[in-house]
């Protein structure tokens, strides 16, 4: 069953505010490893579909799975943080008067008391660990640079680098190239494939030359539901898609 293999699993769910339909019987599934763009027109439900996933927001129907077992309309958003579902918002939040490796070390899995983290020493694990993320997110020679003096794109690179920390299984990028130059635009589909090897993520996008370098399936949401789903060259192709989205 799909359900029980997958990574994430929406089935039927639609979501309401003041009669108005967010999300209309939307059914979607991402396996396990799986890197999947979501696009779509403005009010097309993808910023809602997020909330759902996280725990933002409560579907009025449906059924949402997380890794095959867990409920997710149960668990509230912390503890569906804590399962393993990381979410990127647009607008970077990093320490901006901490250098690069604090706020790495600040995002570890350390024990979270106010004592642990006051006495917390961080472990040759860990600073592997860091060491590790530096080089995954392209700021290896700014480790020692606050956070404040990065540019846009590598405060993004290093918001991602956080939720990293954190050992997600699942990762939801909201809209990562705006406002990147076309050079960190280019930088950032590098670096989420080479996320994807080892975790599944789902990334929502308006700039479609990003999307084709991502070069994964693509779902393209309209009106709360699915319209059309494949290869972005398949869905470019499908004459609802042009024109409800492309077109425009």
């Amino acid at each position: 069953m799909a359900r029980q293999t997958s990574i994430l699993y929406l089935d039927g769910v639609s979501v309401s505010f003041d009669g108005f339909k967010a999300l209309n019987d939307l059914s979607m599934v991402i396996e396990p490893g799986e890197m999947r763009a979501i696009i779509g027109p403005n009010g097309a439900g993808k910023t809602t579909m997020m909330d759902v996933i996280t725990g933002k927001t409560r579907p009025d129907t449906g059924e949402i799975y997380f890794n095959g077992v867990v409920d997710l309309i149960s668990e509230d958003e912390a503890s569906i943080a804590e399962l393993g579902v990381g979410r990127k918002f647009q607008k970077p939040t990093v320490f901006e008067s901490h250098t690069v490796w604090d706020n790495l070390e600040l995002a570890l899995k350390a024990p979270r008391g106010p004592l642990a983290t006051l006495f917390h020493v961080t472990s040759g694990d860990e600073r592997s660990r860091i060491e590790e993320l530096l080089t995954l997110i392209r700021l290896g020679d700014k480790r020692d640079e606050l956070a404040a003096n990065l540019s846009h794109g590598q405060k993004q690179w290093l918001e991602i680098g956080m939720l990293l920390a954190q050992d997600p299984k699942l990762l939801l990028v909201d809209e990562p190239a705006a406002g990147m130059t076309d050079a960190e635009t280019a930088e950032t589909a590098e670096l989420l494939k080479d996320i994807a090897k080892t975790h599944s993520v789902v990334v929502v996008e308006h700039d479609m030359t990003f999307v084709r370098s991502l070069d994964v399936k693509v779902t393209v949401l309209h009106e709360g539901s699915v319209l059309a789903e494949g290869s972005l060259d398949h869905v470019s192709a499908d004459e609802r898609v042009v024109e409800v989205y492309l077109g425009r």
